[in-house]
C-alpha cells in the first residue's frame, strides 16, 4: 500500500465505517475492508479509476467532490478521508466543513507550499515551482489552492475545527524531529487528523 496510506490506515479504527473523497482505484478502502473489516463508499471522477474500484469490489460513486456531499446524512460515516486533493477542489473550506458534517472525525492530506524548496524555487527564479514535488507547471496543474501548514491550521481555527494529530513528512512519507520542529518549512507533505468542536477523542490535539 502506498506509504500516505499505511500512515492513514493506522489512524482508523476497526469496524469502522469509511468515506474516500478521491479515491483513487480503491487501494486504501479494499486494504481496510480486508484487515480492519471496515464498510464505507469511495467517491471517484476517473473513469479508469472507478473501474479498478469496481475491480476490488469497493462500493464507488461517480461524483465530484467540488459538487458537494449533499447526497450523505449528516454524522452518517466515522471518519472521512481526503488525501492529496484538498489543493485541487474549487472550495477548500466548504469541502472541509462538509466532510466533518458528513464525519465524526476526518483524515486530510495535502502538499506544503511553505516548504523551504519551494520558497528556494521562487526566491531564485521568480517561478512557481516545477519538481518531483510539485511536477506541473502553473498553467496545466490541477493544483489550484496551494497552501501551507499554516493556512491550513489558520483555516481550522476560524471554523473552530480541531487538530487532533499531525504529521509534517517528506517524499517517502518519513517524519523526523527537525520537521516535528519546523513543519512548515520543512514538512513536504501534511497528514492531519481533525473533527469537529463537539467530537470528543482520547488523543491530545496538538
Amino acid at each position: 500500500m502506498r506509504a500516505d496510506l499505511e500512515i492513514i490506515q493506522d489512524w482508523i479504527p476497526a469496524g469502522s465505517r469509511v468515506l474516500d473523497l478521491g479515491c483513487g482505484n480503491g487501494e486504501l478502502l479494499a486494504w481496510l475492508r480486508e484487515h480492519k473489516q471496515v464498510t464505507g463508499y469511495g467517491l471517484e471522477i476517473d473513469p479508469a479509476n472507478i473501474a479498478q474500484c469496481i475491480d476490488k469490489g469497493v462500493n464507488v460513486i461517480e461524483q465530484n467532490l467540488d459538487e458537494g456531499l449533499g447526497n450523505f446524512a449528516s454524522n452518517s460515516f466515522d471518519v472521512v478521508v481526503m488525501t492529496q486533493a484538498l489543493q485541487a477542489v474549487h472550495y477548500p473550506d466548504r469541502i472541509l466543513e462538509e466532510m466533518l458534517r458528513v464525519g465524526k472525525t476526518c483524515i486530510i492530506t495535502f502538499p506544503n507550499f511553505g516548504h523551504w524548496r519551494c520558497r528556494w524555487y521562487l526566491a531564485r527564479n521568480g517561478r512557481m515551482p516545477v519538481s518531483e514535488f510539485l511536477p506541473y507547471t502553473w498553467y496545466n496543474t490541477p493544483n489550484i489552492h496551494f497552501c501551507t501548514f499554516k493556512d491550513f491550521e489558520a483555516l481550522c481555527r476560524e471554523r473552530q475545527v480541531r487538530v487532533l494529530e499531525r504529521l509534517a513528512v517528506d517524499q517517502q512519507h518519513r517524519d523526523g524531529l527537525a520537521s516535528r520542529l519546523w513543519p512548515n518549512l520543512l514538512g513536504e507533505i501534511g497528514i492531519y487528523r481533525v473533527s469537529g468542536p463537539g467530537v470528543l477523542d482520547h488523543r491530545i490535539a496538538v
